[in-house]
């Protein structure tokens, strides 16, 4: 049996609690496909809208309340988007298995992640995260909480934090024996709980950790066969939306890295999702990174499509 990670990206999820209990539903139906055609699955997902909708009521909470309500840290924020996203999930995939006649328990590792406190990330953060504020109240809020502030396309002022690259995944152990019993796990949302370690103490930090690296961390420290990152192309694109866009479908690590050094990939968008697939597939002989949509999941494995990143192309 391949055992594969697939790491969910945001249009898997929705953006509010409604969508999410529809689009996870058929996300449901795309890992339950993977699972019937006999591969063992490890889920992984962002949490950018979730995080965000947790982060700005914890704020407005504490903004209206001070006294009664202190600050929530990101950190707990995190913890509380992977608990009702992988509530959500392990539900949903239990009730599809279980209507395929396939008896299988789902469970949700809440996962730590250790980071650098020296990574370059803490001393240039630029993830935005959480409410849009005024530039008075946010010069206000800033010096009140040590944090730092940035306006945002136009829109506002909001908080920046870092997203420093993962080291280690704390309960990757956890998840071994899971596996181990033959449980379908879902570890690591939003790219786990940031911590840094302090001795015998795992402190959480203010940062956001990339789903896709930390989804091909996983990956290796599982011995997976394949890591499929989803997304909402059905393969990665030279020249994207312009007339002479051009569709990679099987192309070598070396390849791969020479694109990314000209500057093919924008690094908003593609470039962390390409990054993390050559982590991945340049670190052992034989495995495979697949970018695709979520429904082109299975038929990617198989090679009919979806863009596919290894050592040496056949």
């Amino acid at each position: 049996m391949k055992r594969i990670v697939v790491a969910l990206g945001g249009n898997a999820l929705g953006t509010n609690l409604a969508e999410q209990m529809y689009a996870i539903k058929e996300t449901a139906k795309a890992i339950a496909d993977l699972i019937e055609a006999g591969y063992e699955v490890i889920v992984s997902h962002g949490n950018g809208p979730q995080v965000g909708m947790i982060k700005q009521a914890m704020d407005e909470l504490t903004r209206t309340n001070p006294d009664k309500y202190p600050n929530i840290p990101l950190s707990v924020c995190v913890a509380m988007s992977q608990s009702y996203i992988g509530y959500d999930l392990q539900n949903a995939l239990h009730e599809e298995l279980l209507n395929r006649g396939i008896a299988r328990s789902v469970s949700t590792v809440i996962t730590q992640v250790e980071v650098d406190p020296k990574d370059e990330a803490f001393k240039h953060p630029v993830k935005p995260i959480g409410r849009f504020m005024t530039k008075e109240e946010a010069k206000s809020i800033a010096a009140l909480r040590g944090i730092q502030i940035v306006e945002d396309s136009g829109r506002g002022y909001r908080q920046v934090v870092a997203s420093p690259k993962p080291k280690a995944i704390l309960e990757v152990d956890a998840i071994k024996a899971l596996l181990t019993a033959k449980q379908t796990v879902i570890a690591c949302g939003g790219g786990g709980i940031p911590v840094i370690a302090e001795k015998n103490h795992r402190r959480g930090v203010s940062a956001v950790i990339d789903k896709d690296f930390c989804s091909a961390l996983l990956a290796e420290e599982l011995d997976a066969d394949a890591l499929i990152i989803l997304t909402a192309v059905e393969k990665v694109y030279l020249n994207f939306g312009k007339e002479n866009q051009t569709a990679l479908d099987e192309v070598s690590v070396n390849e791969l890295k020479k694109l990314v050094t000209k500057g093919h990939f924008a690094s908003g968008s593609m470039l962390p999702k390409v990054e993390a697939a050559l982590q991945f597939a340049d670190s052992k002989d034989g495995r495979i990174a697949l970018i695709t949509l979520l429904e082109k999941a299975k038929d990617g494995l198989a090679f009919k499509t979806g863009t596919r990143i290894q050592k040496e192309c056949k």
